[in-house]
């Protein structure tokens, strides 16, 4: 019961609604109505005025018009009313074919009795039901062809004024639910985007605490204790970077050289890593957060974990207007098995940036041949956005 209180206002507001609508309705009929009748009037008294007769005042032209129109004010609103309540009228050809029937068998008849009866009026003598059928049957021709061109134009004018009503309602609703529906993709596209955050945060924790595993085993407290606290700084800034949409391409690479860092205690001189074009124009811009640090990892996982060389670790930025290029690569050694693990890197970051940017991001993946050897190479090409408070 408790759930059905809220809906009981609104239902209370339907009559209020309703009469409210019927008023600005009878209310805009009696205007324009009152216009035409006006405009009638006052050509009939310029008639007048031109052939030198000024036996009849324009406010009682104008009454005659008006008086005359009555009941078409009072049949326009109605059939606007049936419109409205009844829009099956409207969507069918026989639909409106049926309700002009019922207009001329219905309407045109009352209309042409309204019109004997002012008639009659007009001569002020009594009359009774005998005199109305005769005065409206000896009606000459033209008048009733008036009231029925009257009657037809009336018609289509409501018919007009609500198929318009009904096409523009019909749109409204549409473009309505079309905002719904994009509402909920954008929901939706938030939640997959939250959730990757999710997956990438414990990943990227994960994989760091494997490194200051790595330096334990090693026995060397010094070693290890500098890697707790390089691990510190990466926490701090990948929990905070992870709440936002959008960091610093500065930031994201200062990030990405603590981290090389910490790495480095792990593999010492074996890890030798090149970057290469990040220039200022570059690190103005923005990016999503954590974005390189799985790129770097993969390199590291399918390169110093697989042998005990050194490394040829390569990061390069290119900046094409304002598309922006990412590639990371590493040489492939043949004959060495793949390293084991869950893989989860380069296809979160390929869903994100999906995601993010909506298809104007890419990135590929494979091996690539470089100064006469074999390389392993991700690329991603996205669009470098600005920070506001850099644009101008």
């Amino acid at each position: 019961m408790e759930n059905a209180r809220p809906d009981t206002p609104a239902l209370n507001q339907v009559p209020q609604l309703t009469a409210i609508i019927v008023f600005k309705l009878l209310l805009s009929n009696i205007l324009v109505w009152t216009s035409l009748c006006a405009i009638g009037a006052l050509g009939n008294y310029a008639d007048l005025i031109k052939y030198g007769t000024t036996q009849r005042s324009f406010s009682e032209i104008l009454w005659f018009w008006v008086s005359s129109h009555l009941l078409m004010m009072v049949f326009s609103t109605c059939l606007y009313l049936i419109f409205m309540r009844h829009e099956k009228f409207l969507s069918k050809a026989k639909g409106i074919a049926l309700a002009y029937m019922i207009m001329l068998l219905g309407f045109l008849p009352l209309e042409i009795i309204y019109i004997a009866i002012l008639d009659l009026l007009k001569e002020k003598r009594s009359f009774g039901l005998q005199d109305i059928v005769t005065m409206a049957f000896n009606m000459r021709n033209f008048t009733i062809f008036l009231e029925y061109a009257w009657s037809t134009g009336t018609f289509i004018a409501v018919l007009a004024i609500c198929t318009w009503r009904q096409a523009r309602v019909r749109e409204q609703v549409l473009q309505q639910s079309m905002n719904d529906v994009l509402h909920l993709r954008l929901d939706l596209e938030q939640q997959r985007l939250d959730a990757l955050r999710g997956q990438l945060e414990p990943h990227f924790i994960f994989n760091c605490l494997n490194a200051i595993s790595a330096l334990v085993r090693a026995d060397d407290k010094r070693i290890a204790l500098t890697g707790l606290n390089r691990l510190s700084d990466l926490l701090r800034y990948a929990l905070t970077a992870s709440s936002k949409d959008w960091v610093r391409l500065e930031d994201e690479m200062t990030f990405i050289r603590d981290y090389l860092e910490l790495q480095r205690l792990r593999y010492g001189a074996r890890l030798q890593i090149s970057i290469a074009g990040d220039t200022a124009n570059v690190l103005a811009g923005d990016c999503p957060p954590l974005l390189l640090q799985p790129l770097l990892e993969n390199a590291l996982r399918h390169d110093l974990d697989c042998h005990e060389g050194s490394s040829d670790i390569r990061m390069q930025f290119k900046l094409d207007d304002e598309e922006l290029s990412i590639s990371v690569s590493n040489t492939v050694t043949d004959g060495i098995g793949a390293n084991p693990g869950l893989g989860l890197g380069l296809p979160q970051t390929r869903a994100r940036l999906d995601l993010i940017y909506a298809g104007r991001a890419s990135m590929h993946s494979g091996r690539i041949q470089e100064d006469g050897q074999q390389r392993f190479e991700v690329q991603i090409r996205m669009p470098l956005h600005m920070p506001e408070n850099a644009i101008s």
